[in-house]
Formats: C-alpha cells, structure tokens, sequence
C-alpha cells in the first residue's frame, strides 16, 4: 500500500491479485478468530482505497493503459478492478451481515465490465502480462471464479437479486465451458468459489475435482503450485512451456510451497472435509512445521523468475501463501471449538 510503484491518480493505489486481495481475505478471518472488532490501520486503508476508488466510477484511471502498458490494459484493468474490488468489499459486509451501497456499486460495476458476447461471454477481461499464476493468458478464468466467489460472499442474499440472474447464468456457463482445459489450480479456485455459491459446479463434478486435488499431494504433505498450474489443455505451446521454464530460463520448482497448500486445505476444508482427513491433516501440519518462525511467513517462489525473496517484489508470493495459510488455520481452528 505504500510502494510508490503500486500508486495510482486521485491518490490511490492498485489493488493487487497478488498481496492485497489475500491479504483483505485472510485480515478479516484472522480478526474473526481473534475476536478483534477493530480493523488494522492497513486494513482500513484499504478498505477506504477500494470504496473511494468505487465511488469515483469513470473518473478514476485503470491500473494499466492500452497507451503505457500495451494492446487491451485498458480493458484488462477495468475488468480486473471491477471483480477485486467487489470481492473486497463483500467480503468485508459479510462480517456485518449488511451489504453496503459502495458494495452494491462495485457490483453493478462489476457486471457492467462482463463479457456478453462472444468465446470468453460470461467472463472478464482480465490482465495478462505472462505472469503466472495470476496475470496470463489462462487467469480469465481465475477471475470469473473470483468474481463468483464474491456474489456468493456478498451477505442479504445478493446472489438470488432478480436484476442478476441473467449475469449469473452467463458466468456459471462460461465456468462450466471452460471447466475442462483448467489447471488444477485454477479448478481449486473454482472449487472454493462453489463452497459459496452453491451450484456453481456438479455434484459429481466437486466428487472428482476433490479426489483430483488429494491425489496431487506431495509426499510431504504440502501441495506444489508449479504442478497445479501446469497444464497442455487449451495452452499455447508457449505457455506450457513457461510451466517448466521461467522467463529467466531457471527451472520451476516442483516443491511443496506454502500458497498452494494453504490455498488448497482452505478449500477441502470448505469442501466439506474434516481437519482430521488424512490429507487434510498432512496439509495442516505442513503449515505448521513451514512457517518461518523468525519472520512469521510461509514460504513460496514465483513461477516467472527468479527473485531475491527478500526484495520487495520478492514477497509477493510469500504474502500470499501467508494470506491463504493463515485462512487454512483458522478454518481448521473454526472446526476444532470444543463441545461442551
């Protein structure tokens, strides 16, 4: 929130796939499970950044232009924005229970950036700068399921509002479409997607996906996010190719990694398996014996290049894992309340 490079006009700043998204989820479960009323400072920082960049609606600049940054950011930006910032802001309501008008309107924006036609109708546009797992030619379809994970989150029952029910309909048909020529990664975020939005995917289909994550366990109990986001189905052979190699022409890394295995025992758990799975528990004692003790993070390198971790661009994917480690503990922690 305060790296000059992340600043934005009227005083704003970008609101990141990578840090700021994980991080909004993960600070208002962590504030659940510390009976902590009171948003942090960064918290409400940018809470008050994404409401005041609603409000500003076209007087605001996209994050990236087709003039500075290539062919289509513009377009990319506005579509990207519009499902984080929804995302943001209905995740914040759901701990009051109320759906506040800036929510509201970060909705109707959303909405109004979806896709109506053509291959991609049901989706956004979304950025694509090679850089995975987030911003390449494959995260379309990582935004829809974060645009459907928002309307499910969105509290007074907003998913059943009559004005939606045709975008919503669009949506579930682009996901399902597309379903088959995923990454595993990007069918997991589908997965945590559907534990809010219920009949986001089939039952039959959440039976496979399930037993299809599980199986993609590492022998030590994590989970890789280079091996759940490789993928030959749908990719260009460049793009598979970058699943192996990274722009650097270091190899990507095949190793347990703190991202993935929090992001997928968040899921199974939400799924409907227990902590004490099989599976489940290897995932969760991973976190435990992985997180830097001196620090407090959780480990995880960039599927792109290789980057000094402690740099500050070096983090971005050690802010997430932590985002998504620290919401797979304190959904286990959630379940693990004794009975009396």
């Amino acid at each position: 929130m305060g790296w000059s490079v992340a600043s934005r006009d009227h005083e704003t700043f970008c609101v990141s796939c990578h840090t700021a998204l994980p991080y909004a989820l993960s600070r208002a479960a962590l504030r659940g499970a510390l009976a902590d009323q009171t948003p942090t400072i960064n918290e409400r920082r940018l809470i008050e950044n994404v409401t005041k960049r609603v409000r500003l609606r076209d007087d605001r600049g996209p994050y990236y232009n087709d003039e500075t940054s290539g062919a289509h950011k513009t377009a990319q930006s506005r579509g990207t924005e519009a499902v984080i910032n929804a995302l943001i802001l209905a995740n914040y309501d759901a701990q009051t229970g109320r759906l506040s008008d800036d929510a509201r309107a970060a909705f109707d924006q959303m909405w109004a950036q979806q896709k109506t036609t053509g291959d991609d109708k049901g989706a956004w546009s979304w950025l694509d700068f090679d850089l995975r797992p987030w911003e390449a030619e494959e995260s379309a379809y990582y935004g829809a399921a974060l645009a459907a994970a928002a309307v499910g989150t969105a509290p007074e029952n907003y998913r059943s509002t009559p004005a939606v029910q045709d975008r919503l309909l669009l949506l579930r048909d682009y996901l399902d479409r597309g379903y088959a020529t995923q990454s595993l990664f990007n069918r997991t975020v589908l997965l945590w997607a559907s534990t809010k939005l219920p009949g986001l995917v089939t039952a039959e289909r959440r039976k496979s996906l399930v037993t299809e994550i599980v199986d993609d366990e590492r022998d030590d109990g994590g989970w890789s996010l280079a091996s759940m986001n490789r993928t030959w189905k749908g990719s260009t052979l460049r793009g598979y190719a970058r699943s192996w190699i990274r722009a650097d022409r270091s190899l990507v890394e095949m190793k347990s990694d703190g991202y993935a295995t929090g992001l997928v025992t968040l899921t199974l758990q939400q799924a409907g398996l227990t902590r004490d799975n099989v599976q489940v528990a290897r995932g969760l004692l991973w976190l435990e014996r992985n997180q830097n003790t001196s620090e407090g993070f959780w480990p995880a390198d960039s599927l792109n290049v290789q980057r000094p971790p402690t740099s500050n661009i070096g983090r971005f994917m050690s802010d997430a894992a932590t985002a998504y480690a620290v919401l797979a503990l304190t959904e286990a922690n959630r379940h693990s309340t004794p009975q009396h």
